[in-house]
């Protein structure tokens, strides 16, 4: 295991003192109203908003409403361009739209694409499986009005870290399943795929920095209340089938308790015959992308998933401006 650089530990003494372990109810709901906002301390730490691209708040879909939406696209582009679909991580608790303005206006500078945060229910509040059916809900409502955002209805990915990793795994198999949108791609970061909390880095980074295993539990258990972790829409990682599935990319942090999700899931979907890229940063946390100004590597994933995203959505020359 790669020594951890003193930026990274520094970071993991700070994410202890906010871990969802120490919140009781009222600290979750107070956790969950607060937003990030920009600042040059804000921006220094989480990344800020990418030159050259514009944002707009709209609403999309959700399962039973309408849901709150950012949407990112570079400025002066032509369409219509590829459409990217991006659901944010905090262990379906907590997070919001602009904790992943780094990571979505990132890849419209990069891409030239046009990405759509949503911003879906979060537990304990509101259970699964309210989030990934909002998430597939406006999966299907941004596809049929791609137009109106001066995308392409035909060149669609999704992307998400974390339990966004998961929420876009999950979406995935919806639309296979329920015949919905064509997804050209996944970029998954980090992500969780197994709720039973089975993978072996889930002991061996038990106290890892950023994310322990106490903090899994915690978060699974307020996501899923005692349903059924084995469910393919709670844990992609147990769907019967995983053909049929869009090639992915598979992004893992060594330093992680559910780096293994990550790479259990890629084996999965390559044994299913899924072209799948899969790449551990070494010596990074749980995270990593969402704290550009403390992790060397986000840059560099960053990079990756723009690469990726711009071969599968057919760009032929995306400009690296991350």
């Amino acid at each position: 295991m790669a020594r951890t650089d003193l930026r990274v530990r520094l970071l993991g003494l700070l994410s202890r003192r906010f871990s969802i372990t120490r919140l009781d109810a009222e600290g979750i709901a107070e956790a969950q109203a607060r937003h990030l906002g920009h600042n040059r301390v804000v921006d220094f730490v989480f990344g800020g908003v990418a030159p050259g691209t514009e944002q707009q708040e709209v609403e999309v879909a959700g399962q039973v409403g309408r849901l709150p939406a950012r949407v990112h696209r570079p400025v002066g582009a032509e369409g219509p361009l590829p459409l990217v679909v991006d659901f944010h991580g905090g262990g379906w608790v907590v997070g919001d739209l602009d904790g992943v303005d780094w990571h979505c206006s990132s890849v419209a500078a990069a891409v030239g694409a046009v990405v759509v945060s949503v911003d879906y229910r979060l537990a304990p509040g509101h259970r699964w499986p309210a989030g990934p059916e909002d998430c597939y809900a406006a999966l299907c409502d941004v596809v049929a009005r791609a137009a109106e955002f001066g995308a392409d209805p035909d060149r669609v990915a999704v992307m998400g870290d974390s339990a966004g990793g998961n929420l876009s795994a999950v979406v995935t198999l919806m639309a296979r399943d329920r015949g919905g949108p064509r997804i050209a791609f996944q970029g998954l970061v980090y992500p969780a795929t197994d709720l039973t909390l089975s993978s072996p880095s889930i002991d061996e980074n038990a106290d890892a920095p950023v994310l322990t295993r106490a903090d899994c539990v915690a978060f699974r258990d307020l996501y899923l209340g005692g349903q059924d972790p084995r469910d393919p829409y709670v844990s992609p990682l147990f769907a019967a089938d995983h053909t049929g599935l869009p090639p992915a990319l598979v992004q893992v942090a060594e330093l992680d308790p559910i780096r293994d999700d990550g790479l259990r899931y890629a084996a999965a979907l390559r044994a299913a015959g899924v072209p799948v890229r899969t790449t551990t940063y070494v010596g990074m946390p749980h995270g990593y992308l969402s704290f550009p100004g403390f992790c060397r590597s986000a840059p560099q994933a960053m990079a990756e998933l723009c690469a990726e995203l711009a071969l599968h959505l057919r760009v032929e020359a995306p400009e690296a401006r991350t």
